[in-house]
């Protein structure tokens, strides 16, 4: 195995060896979700036409859990690995600042991928939400999952303890996955809320992937592709610059 192949085997059995944390309690999260927000709000919003809400929360629980856990796993291993200061051990070896970063993001985006896939199997018994266009699923789902797993890294070498961890994650991440589109179509909102919906990229990751299952969405699939891609570069960026200069982690 090369160097970035082990260190990848090593951040996926990380989180593999506690699956029951890293990947079922997620799916458990989602399908409460699906089960007050489908039951409550079932008869009561209306989106996509004939789309039903329960089938159209789907693809939004499926996405919110795939950022989430992504972003999860690379900031967690490196705010961990700093404080227990088992990190030094990988400053020892010859591994370059691009085979960190494919290992750590690879870990993420497979994790993403693998609790979004639990939690699809799951909700999809609640409603079926179809498949029109698979190929836009596997982009936006890749992409989205890269993306918070290039923040991860970032805000795992900015943070110097747990709770700077937490703020990062409650105040930024939190916020902006829940305001994206998860639990409503941006059009039943004001005016105003519209457009500050425009201004969050997590909304583009959403409503790009709903269009996967649907053929129809808030904005246009390409545009979203557009802003997700320039996003996971400009955050892929800052990620690979901080690990070639050693931010944080020497001195």
């Amino acid at each position: 195995m090369t160097g970035w192949s082990t260190l990848f085997y090593k951040e996926v059995l990380r989180f593999w060896k506690v699956s029951f944390q890293t990947v079922a309690a997620p799916v458990l999260t989602a399908v409460l979700y699906m089960l007050i927000f489908g039951h409550v709000l079932q008869d009561h919003v209306q989106v996509y036409g004939k789309v039903s809400y329960t089938a159209f929360l789907v693809p939004g629980l499926v996405m919110m859990s795939v950022l989430q856990n992504a972003f999860a796993n690379s900031s967690s291993s490196l705010i961990q690995s700093k404080i227990t200061g088992n990190l030094v051990f990988l400053l020892l070896t010859p591994l370059s600042h691009w085979s960190w970063f494919f290992a750590y993001v690879g870990a993420s985006v497979a994790r993403g991928l693998v609790v979004g896939l639990g939690v699809f199997v799951v909700t999809a018994l609640f409603g079926q939400p179809g498949f029109a266009q698979p190929l836009w699923i596997v982009v936006f789902a890749v992409l989205g999952a890269a993306m918070l797993g290039s923040l991860g890294v970032i805000a795992g070498l900015w943070a110097e303890k747990f709770d700077q961890m937490a703020a990062f994650q409650n105040f930024v991440i939190m916020p902006m996955t829940f305001l994206s589109g998860v639990f409503y179509s941006i059009h039943s909102l004001p005016e105003f809320w519209q457009g500050v919906s425009h201004l969050n990229p997590f909304f583009y990751m959403i409503d790009g992937f709903r269009y996967g299952f649907f053929g129809v969405s808030d904005v246009s699939p390409w545009l979203s592709l557009g802003i997700v891609g320039g996003a996971m570069l400009a955050a892929g960026g800052v990620a690979v610059h901080l690990l070639r200069i050693g931010y944080k982690i020497r001195g």
